[in-house]
């Protein structure tokens, strides 16, 4: 099951509150859920190995509001990571939220993990996130080339991921 993955994909991570898999349950069955961009990464014996979702979210400045996607989370158990499926996982995700018609997308994570698959520091855009985490780790990536160029404020994310 989804929710067991990522309860043993994040049960090592410091940094983590171990609350990823509530987070899902609750956003699958919420409005923001778009199903094309829950994805899992299957062995050749069908056992799920990874999981990502991606849902909207926006970005808010002053009277502007742009829509984007927030990843979370990318997800694959611990003996199958550091095999490149979250990798997979996030380009295939990229690929479908194009096809969708989404120009950005925006994350927290690892700053030196993401970064490899064209994310950068979102503060370098002007955009700022609602948590207190270092700026590194706050990210954003252009589906399409300069997506972000004309756009700042902070990242809303739907109530849902405050519950």
């Amino acid at each position: 099951m989804i929710y067991d993955l990522i309860m043993a994909a994040f049960a090592d991570v410091e940094e983590s509150d171990h609350q990823e898999h509530f987070l899902v349950e609750r956003l699958h069955q919420s409005n923001t859920f778009i199903p094309e961009l829950s994805l899992v990464a299957e062995t050749d014996n069908q056992k799920i190995v990874g999981y990502i979702l991606l849902t909207e979210v926006e970005i808010v400045s002053k009277n502007i509001i742009v829509s984007s996607l927030g990843v979370a989370p990318l997800s694959v158990l611990p003996e199958f990571q550091k095999l490149g499926i979250g990798g997979r996982l996030l380009k295939e995700a990229h690929k479908k939220a194009v096809l969708l018609g989404y120009d950005t997308a925006v994350l927290l994570g690892h700053k030196d993990y993401y970064p490899r698959f064209g994310y950068r520091r979102a503060i370098d855009f002007g955009i700022e996130f609602p948590f207190d985490v270092p700026s590194d780790c706050c990210m954003i990536i252009e589906l399409r080339p300069n997506a972000a160029d004309n756009i700042s404020g902070v990242v809303r994310y739907p109530d849902i991921f405050f519950e």
